[in-house]
């Protein structure tokens, strides 16, 4: 991880570094047939925070990133992304707004190569006139590498996708996403299915990404959540069960009762 040493983040909260939500949902609920997934969830993200999401299968962590995302439209309650309300707006205006997703599984092209995934994630070449006049600029070559190296791949960009393994397929997804420049990212099981030193190095890329935005990560391994999580948000049947540091949330009765002590 070339931008930023390990030795200089030791020590740094992201939380610390902006105070001003990015983020912030109040009273969400979403209900199918009856059941409520989410249920009256509050919480905020503020700037350069890395925020983690745990809780037991069926808890509404997933569901929650569809509905900031907009992929699943809440039956009431407010998710305000700066000043703009997400709530309401289809998928492709919230990423146009600032939010990028990553699902549990890559979703990548596995026929193109890793800088033509890469390219292809810039906004300026969405769309059919958009793609015919784009041009790889030295600007856009030189962000194309920048990201590249901080992804862990700049060794492989004229490799095919397919061939990548499955958590370098894992970092290019959160380049494509990069490449889109978003200020709040939205991370589902991002090491599900890594070796033990691609965790580890995604840990650095993921405190590296925090300290210029927001995420929010859902994870199950807390081995890893301790190594990133400058706070720590536990869903239950789809309701705020507790909320702090990791070491706060490992101490919490509740949270052992319900989650870590199975």
């Amino acid at each position: 991880m070339n931008a930023v040493s390990s030795e200089a983040l030791k020590g740094i909260e992201p939380s610390a570094l902006g105070q001003r939500p990015v983020l912030t949902i109040e009273h969400l609920t979403v209900s199918f047939d009856g059941f409520k997934a989410v249920d009256d969830l509050s919480l905020s993200i503020n700037e350069r925070e890395l925020r983690v999401v745990i809780g037991p299968n069926g808890a509404g962590k997933t569901t929650l990133l569809d509905m900031i995302c907009g992929k699943t439209r809440p039956t009431s309650g407010s998710i305000r992304f700066r000043d703009i309300e997400l709530s309401q707006m289809q998928e492709h205006e919230i990423v146009r707004a600032g939010v990028g997703r990553k699902f549990q599984n890559p979703s990548i092209y596995e026929d193109l190569t890793v800088m033509e995934n890469l390219e292809i994630s810039i906004p300026q070449a969405h769309g059919v006139w958009a793609s015919i006049l784009f041009r790889r600029t030295p600007a856009v070559r030189a962000r194309l590498g920048e990201v590249a190296t901080q992804v862990n791949l700049q060794d492989h960009l004229q490799k095919k996708a397919g061939l990548l393994s499955h958590g370098q397929k894992q970092w290019l997804e959160i380049g494509m996403l990069l490449m889109q420049e978003p200020e709040l990212l939205l991370l589902d099981e991002p090491v599900a299915g890594m070796s033990p030193r691609e965790r580890e190095l995604t840990a650095e890329l993921l405190r590296t990404i925090s300290l210029g935005k927001s995420l929010v990560v859902i994870e199950h391994d807390m081995d890893f959540v301790k190594s990133i999580a400058s706070k720590v948000t536990v869903l239950h049947q789809g309701r705020l069960l507790s909320e702090g540091t990791i070491e706060q949330v490992q101490k919490d009765p509740r949270v052992i009762d319900v989650y870590l002590g199975h």
